[in-house]
This record gives C-alpha cells, structure tokens and sequence, in this order.
C-alpha cells in the first residue's frame, strides 16, 4: 500500500528513474567489489608467494656450498630452526625426490620415511624452470598448503630444491574477512547510492510530476496555477525550468483567452437576448446549438433546455424545419413564414442562413415578429375599406338626391325643401367625417400640439356639459354631475374638452329617453379619475377590446341612424393617452356603461 500511494505521489518518471539509477549504482558497486577483491586476493597470493620464495631462495643459497647428501639430525634442525624464524614450512629435497628435511617432522627418523617428491607439481616446474608453485592439499600434514620451490644449483647441475610452504586457510580467511569488508562497505554504499538515487530522482521527477498535473490542470481549465518549481534566474536555465516558464506562460495565455471568449461569449449571448428577433443556432444534423430568449418567448420553449435536441423535437414545428434543410441544400439564404402555436399566436418572417462550409456545418434561423405589421396592415385595409365605406354613403345619398330634384323633385314644393335638407344633412355628414378623420391623423402623427395646465375639474365639466344639455332635454335624460371643487387635471384644456364631449355626446345619443347620465370625479394618488356613466343598452364585453379602434361600431345601422362617424372613442384614446392618461370601460348589457378617464392630477391656482 505504501509502494503505491508513492507510485501515486511520485509517478512513473519518479520510479523508472530511481530503480535505473540503483541499477547503475548496484551494478557498479558489484562490479568495483569483484574487481577490489579479485585485486587484493591476487596481491595477498603474490605476496604470500614473494615471501615464500624469498625465504626458499635465501635457504637454497646458504646450503649451495654445502648440500647435503643424506638426511641429518644437524640439517634437521637448522631447516626446522629456519623455518620458525621465517614462519613457514621449510623442505630440503634433492634432485632425485629425495627429502632430505622437512621442518614439518619433529626428527630425521620420519623424513628418511616420507615417500620420494620428485613427482610433486611444483618439484617438477622448479627442476624443470628454477621455480614453481602449487596450491594443494599436503599428504604429509593432511592440510591445504601454497607451496614454492626454488631450485639450488644450475639447470645442467641441479642439487635439489629447497620448498617454502604456507598454510592456506589463514590466508583464505583474511581473503574472506577482506570479502565481508568489502561486502559491508558495498552494502553501504548501495544504501547510499539508494538514497542518492531516490534524491536525484526527486529532483528530476518532481518538476516533470509538476509539469504533467499543471498540464493536466490546464486541460481541466485551471489556468492560474502556480508551478512550485525553482526557475533560475539565470540564462543556463535546464529545460524543466525553461519548460515551466513555457507552461505558466502558456497557461496565462490560456487563462485570458478564455476570459476573453468568456466575455465575448456573454457580450454576445447579452446582445442576442436583448435582440426582439428570435435566433436560433442549428447545426447541419438539425440539432439546436443556441436559442436566445426571444425564441423561448415566442415559439413557447425555454432556451435553457433545448440545447442538443433537434429542432423539431423542441419547436415541433415542420415548417421551420422544411426552411432549415432548404437552406442546407440550397446552399444559400432562404425565406418563408411561420405561425406560432403559441398563445397568443404570432406570425414570424423566417430567414434561415447557412454557415461556412461545403456541405453547410449548420443553419442561423432569425424569426422577426411582424404579427403587429400583419395586423397594422388588416387595419390599413379595413381602415380603407371603412373610409370608402363611410364616404360612399353620404356621397351616394347626396347624388340621388340630386339626380331626384334634376328630374324635377326640385319644381316639387312638398319634396324639394326635404331632399334639399337631405343634401345639406348628408354634405354635413361628410364634412363631420372627414374633420374626425383629420383630427385624428394629426393626433397619432403628434402634430396636435398641446398645451398642459392645470385645469379645475368642477367649473369645466359644468361648462361642457352646457352644450348637451338641450339634446338631452328633448330625450328627458337627466345629466348629473358629481366633482368635487377641489379636483385638478394636469391636461389640454381643448383636448380635455373633445374627450368629455365625446363621451357626453355618446352617453345622451345611445340613452333612451328618460334615462340619466353621470358625471363623476375623484383623486386616486396622483392621478384624477373621471367616469362618465349612462344607462344606455350597454356594450357586449366581446366588443370590449376593439371599440377603440377607428370606425369600430357595436351595431352600424343604429350609428349611422344617430349621425356618428365611428371614429369618436378613437379619438377619445389617443387624445387622453397625448395627455398621459389612460381610457377604460365597464359595462353590462342592458344596464349600461362607465367610460373611465385616468389623468394626472394638477393643483387649483391659490384663490382671492
């Protein structure tokens, strides 16, 4: 377990390159030991063997003058004697094998009985050569012994041969002892190599373990990490430093490329969010790579979570997909529209670009809402329509009229005054029309200028009213007014004026007779709220959204009966909205309506 929580802290570098350096050092110190010991084993035997000649030579030339023939008590003892002084085995043999002394027996009796050695390897070499040596096991003695012989006289002329001899267990057992010293001090300096090795090793493998988790850090995004590794400051630099500075570099590099595609990232996905038109990001196996949240809005998905998945499978619709592929395949910017199922549905110009590359690596579909010029273009049209229409009445009525008193209506005195009141009814008509239609135009072109004051609410309604007041008598409708005296309007006056009046005008024309009108005034905050109340039919609410809309009539036939042009609620709107105020309604069918004006409250000038 602790081999491996080091393999896992170190890594492979680390232990490749401490087990090759204990290698190294475990078969270099192998080596020098073998060659140590090999050497001082060679030089302890040479030495032994010096030794051993230098003491058979020095014996060899003191009894050249007078070799002896025989074995003797007197030779006896002065071989064993010399051989004490020298500490080694002295032996006298003669030319024939014969030994002559041996200071290895205790008397002269047992040398004359040893066996003939002129057989003996190192007799043989030394007869043969001057010298020779052997290391054998001694008959004699029963022990392993390194003989030396040196031969005494010339080689014509041999007297015989004088023979050093030493046991060789001591000299074994110093060459062991110098062995397991060796062996020691080896082991020594394996564990030293060993620590050596596990040093340098970290030295190398540190700064590479260093360089890989940085590296891998970077390819996890961790950019800012700091690499814990000495970096000289000096030009010689090694190529781990060098590669550190190069990494951190790098990673600094990467850290504020990526905060930089960050921030473009976000700038973009920031622009493409705020944009009104939808974008959606396609790539060419129709998978979606991007939506903003417009698209969300409008197709009815949350942009969040359509990341991955096809297009139809997300939006469900065949046509955006059709448009995509036929931009894929066109090779070029293709156009249609979609209509969204969403709620309320929308309609969308669809323009679907393809991406660089052959074939396309995908398709940027923008979808621009035009549901509102959709339906400003059904206004125009029905605004034409309505205009022709309302125009062509009072004109054709006008031109029978006409044609009628041409062909002699006019001669008529009972029908001639009443088609002539007819044309004056119907050119006022038109002229009403056509002055509504101006005055509207130049409202929603802003090119009514207005003049806001404050207005006392009380005195003004009072004063407007005054205009009704005989249409409303002839029908016995009752107009009440309801304003408290300390209530102000921040408003046109001339404008203000229109709106009520055109409510008025309204509330007394659609109240059957005997009914009443109300006018009411309060203070909600800041703002002013006046209503004007009748007891009329009252409005369907499905005619509720559009009543404001320019010619929009609940029933036409009783409209025209009544003389309106249809145009007065718009101009109600749009004047009060100039205003910065607000229109509403409440009513119920067969009880009656409360038109509602929301303005911004003013302040009465000081009185006396």
């Amino acid at each position: 377990m602790e081999f491996n929580r080091q393999s896992r802290r170190h890594g492979g570098v680390f232990w490749r390159l401490f087990f090759a350096l204990v290698s190294l050092s475990a078969i270099a110190i192998a080596v020098l030991t073998w060659l140590f010991s090999n050497a001082y084993e060679d030089l302890l035997w040479r030495h032994v063997r010096d030794t051993l000649r230098a003491t058979a030579a020095a014996s060899g030339e003191l009894l050249a003058e007078q070799w002896p023939g025989q074995p003797s008590p007197i030779l006896q003892a002065n071989v064993a004697a010399a051989a004490d002084r020298a500490s080694v085995r002295l032996t006298l043999i003669s030319s024939d094998g014969r030994v002559l002394a041996d200071s290895g027996q205790e008397s002269v009796g047992p040398v004359r009985q040893m066996e003939n050695h002129g057989n003996r390897p190192e007799i043989v070499a030394a007869l043969r050569s001057g010298e020779g040596s052997a290391r054998r096991p001694s008959p004699t003695l029963a022990e392993r012994l390194l003989y030396v012989a040196v031969r005494v006289g010339d080689e014509q002329r041999p007297l015989g041969v004088v023979r050093a001899a030493a046991p060789l267990a001591p000299i074994e057992a110093e060459i062991i002892g110098v062995r397991r010293w060796l062996y020691a001090i080896s082991a020594l300096l394996a564990v030293a190599s060993a620590a050596i090795a596990y040093w340098i090793a970290r030295r190398v493998a540190d700064p590479v373990r260093e360089l890989s988790e940085a590296a891998r850090a970077l390819v996890g995004g961790e950019y800012g990490r700091r690499l814990a590794i000495a970096v000289p400051s000096h030009a010689d630099a090694d190529e781990v430093a060098a590669a550190a500075v190069a990494l951190h570099d790098i990673g600094k590099r990467l850290a504020r490329s990526e905060r930089q595609l960050r921030n473009t990232s976000q700038t973009q996905a920031t622009i493409l969010d705020c944009m009104t038109e939808s974008v959606i990001a396609v790539d060419s196996s129709e998978h979606i790579l991007f939506a903003n949240a417009a698209a969300g809005r409008s197709l009815g998905f949350d942009p969040a979570r359509v990341n991955g998945r096809t297009l139809l499978e997300a939006i469900r619709s065949h046509e955006l997909r059709d448009l995509l592929r036929q931009a894929i395949a066109g090779r070029k910017p293709a156009r249609g529209e979609l209509t969204s199922r969403v709620k309320p549905p929308g309609v969308f110009d669809v323009l679907a670009t393809p991406l660089a590359g052959d074939p396309p690596a995908g398709v940027v579909l923008v979808l621009r809402d035009i549901s509102e010029l959709k339906r400003l273009e059904r206004m125009r049209q029905q605004f034409i329509a309505n205009v022709s229409h309302e125009l062509k009445t009072p004109l054709s009525s006008i031109r029978a009229y006409a044609e009628t008193l041409r062909n002699g209506a006019a001669s008529d005195p009972v029908h001639g005054p009443r088609f002539l009141e007819r044309i004056d009814e119907q050119a006022g008509r038109l002229e009403e029309l056509i002055l509504d239609m101006l005055n509207l135009a130049r409202i929603e072109a802003g090119q009514t200028p207005l003049k806001l004051v404050d207005v006392p609410l009380a005195g003004f309604v009072k004063r407007c009213i005054a205009d009704f007041e005989t249409q409303a008598a002839a029908k016995q409708i009752s107009i009440s007014v309801a304003v408290e005296d300390a209530l102000a309007v921040h408003a046109d006056e001339k404008a203000l004026r229109q709106v009520l009046g055109n409510l008025v005008d309204n509330a007394v024309k659609y109240t059957p007779a005997g009914g009443r009108v109300a006018i009411r005034a309060c203070r909600d905050g800041e703002r002013v709220l006046l209503e004007v109340e009748d007891t009329g039919p009252g409005i369907p609410p499905a005619h509720h959204a559009r009543l404001f809309e320019r010619f929009y009539r609940v029933d036409n036939a009783r409209s025209r009966q009544l003389g309106g042009t249809g145009l007065g609620l718009a101009i109600v709107k749009h004047l009060t909205q100039a205003m910065g105020g607000s229109v509403a309604l409440e009513s119920q069918v067969g009880v009656g309506s409360v038109f509602m004006i929301c303005l911004p409250a003013g302040k009465l000038p000081p009185s006396g």
